[in-house]
């Protein structure tokens, strides 16, 4: 087991960890279905966390039978037709939209020396980031697009320890996602997961809300 003491940066998730965007992709995905003709429900709707917007746009289609019904140009331009429905929700943000709880969080790695980097599966994390007014915290962003595989696979907290200049065994990583907690843990970092202990079983320690994500909590939970 790692002990708190070898910890030197913290890798976050953006969707449902820092704040909730996840209802504006869930409202734009909704709106992109419905247009497609394809049936919504609460176990696609939940299928759709935390994995990439192509991923997510074959599981709508999917789920209605849809997927050879376009080419691949046209579930570009599908995609990127939600993404604008989405940007048009994330533009509205402030930071009243940060969780709590986050802000302080962020305040105290700064000032115990804790690199902090963000992996996000959106292409958008910088711009919510932006207004959030949360940029300075972030100089650290793994970019999507390099990418070869989404969570659960372990590449983007490798990526997200790689750009700290850290060991994974070094990180923590935070998500809300039970394919987050699974990239966490493929990628040999302590994982802490944000929600449902019943969700987020596989997580090497679970907070029910924002609000408990402390230093001292960790700490705690390691020693």
């Amino acid at each position: 087991m790692v002990k708190f003491a070898d910890i030197k940066g913290f890798i976050f998730d953006l969707d449902g960890v820092i704040a909730d965007t996840s209802s504006f992709h869930t409202t734009a995905w909704h709106q992109l279905a419905d247009k497609v003709g394809a049936p919504w429900s609460q176990e696609l709707e939940d299928g759709l966390k935390g994995i990439s917007r192509m991923d997510s746009l074959e599981m709508i289609l999917n789920a209605g039978g849809l997927s050879n019904n376009y080419t691949d140009e046209e579930k570009q331009a599908l995609a990127e037709e939600k993404n604008t429905n989405y940007l048009a929700l994330v533009d509205q943000m402030t930071p009243a939209d940060i969780f709590p709880g986050v802000k302080e969080f962020l305040e105290s790695l700064e000032d115990n020396h804790y690199k902090i980097s963000l992996a996000s599966a959106s292409k958008n994390g910088p711009r919510v980031l932006a207004k959030l007014g949360l940029t300075d915290y972030f100089p650290n962003v793994v970019d999507p697009s390099t990418l070869m595989k989404g969570k659960p696979d372990p590449e983007i907290y490798i990526k997200g320890a790689e750009i700290l200049g850290l060991k994974p065994e070094e990180c923590i990583g935070i998500e809300d996602a039970a394919a987050g907690i699974e990239a966490i843990n493929a990628a040999n970092e302590t994982s802490i997961g944000i929600g449902s202990k019943q969700l987020l079983s596989e997580a090497d320690m679970v907070f029910a809300n924002t609000e408990e994500l402390t230093l001292d909590n960790i700490k705690a939970n390691m020693n």
